[in-house]
């Protein structure tokens, strides 16, 4: 369970991760002018999937306050406050992204996207200060909360880190969205802010093994020896494959470069990690539940996974096809066919 907990943690990172990439290039696009057909983009491709994408988060959850409460209670206690910020930009993330949508106003418009696109940096930025302050032996069983629990060096970079890795993953994304709708322009603008944000995760991702050298020794270790060692080679190969297509010729491989190099960082974390859910006072078998417990988790999340992940890839595959396109008001007025010429009929 507690490597299934490690999967769903890099799907969510992954999934998730590209949406708030999306938001990350939504805040940086400019002005509504400058901005306009970036934005246009990110609206496009997020909207069939946006939401779906947080199942991952909801798996993580529940493998860990049900299969290894201890753990679960350790960091939801010593690091409330970060986390509880990072649940409040989830939810003014999506009522911000939802919102802009619909209202007609050009200053309401402008306050739900500024919602949408802040929250969307903020968000995995405490995420991964929480996973900072873990990775370093900040939290222990019994851990009062604290701002040293997540405001340290480890918890910067991993901070840092995860806005620049879902930065990437947006982009990479967006740039095959945009050869998708057949806007060449954008193309050419994702495609370089998929380099240069490439650029600067594998700048930090150096500096963050400076400074967990000191500050969580542990990791450090396990990150440069070991199985830690093999999936962070994986990630770097993944990272030039992505930088490499991407120059060349963006899509779907461009995009499963990007999710295999993220995947393996995070595996390569967990794997560093190793034997401890709590390093280094709290080993996998220490926190875990009891084993009835497990195996009924076992068997209840292999049965979601049967059922869920095949409609996710569903889904996925639909919206790469572009089946999932909104209709326009003309397509509703011809009832919703684009290729009908009759008339709508009664909502």
């Amino acid at each position: 369970m507690a490597v299934v907990l490690l999967l769903a943690i890099a799907a969510y990172t992954c999934a998730g991760g590209t949406d708030y990439g999306a938001g990350f290039w939504d805040l940086t696009a400019g002005g509504s002018e400058r901005g306009r057909r970036p934005r246009w983009l990110i609206d496009h491709a997020m909207a069939p999937v946006w939401e779906v994408n947080n199942v991952w988060l909801i798996f993580v959850f529940v493998i860990m306050w049900t299969g290894f409460p201890t753990l679960f209670q350790a960091v939801f206690s010593a690091m409330w406050l970060p986390l509880a910020l990072a649940a409040v930009g989830l939810v003014l993330r999506g009522g911000g992204f939802a919102f802009r949508k619909v209202v007609r106003r050009l200053t309401e418009r402008r306050l739900y996207g500024a919602v949408f696109a802040v929250s969307s940096v903020v968000t995995p930025f405490f995420l991964g200060a929480a996973v900072g302050g873990v990775a370093s032996g900040r939290v222990q069983p019994g851990t009062q909360a604290s701002t040293d629990a997540w405001a340290n060096p480890t918890s910067l970079m991993f901070g840092l880190l995860a806005v620049a890795a879902t930065a990437f993953l947006g982009a990479a994304f967006l740039t095959g969205d945009a050869r998708r709708f057949d806007a060449p322009d954008l193309v050419a603008y994702f495609r370089r802010r998929g380099l240069l944000s490439l650029t600067a995760l594998v700048v930090l991702v150096v500096i963050t093994l400076f400074v967990t050298h000191d500050d969580a020794p542990h990791v450090w270790h396990g990150l440069t020896h070991g199985a830690g060692l093999a999936f962070g080679i994986a990630a770097g190969a993944a990272s030039v494959t992505a930088a490499w297509l991407l120059a060349r010729r963006p899509g779907g491989w461009a995009r499963a470069s990007a999710v295999g190099a993220v995947a393996c960082a995070v595996l390569a974390w967990g794997m560093a990690q190793r034997p401890y859910l709590l390093p280094p006072s709290m080993t996998v078998a220490e926190g875990a539940g009891a084993s009835t417990t497990l195996t009924w988790l076992a068997f209840v999340t292999l049965v979601a996974l049967v059922i869920v992940v095949p409609a996710v890839v569903f889904l996925y595959w639909l919206d790469t096809r572009g089946d999932l396109e909104e209709l326009s008001e003309a397509d509703l007025r011809r009832g919703g066919d684009p290729e009908s010429g009759g008339r709508a009929g009664p909502a």
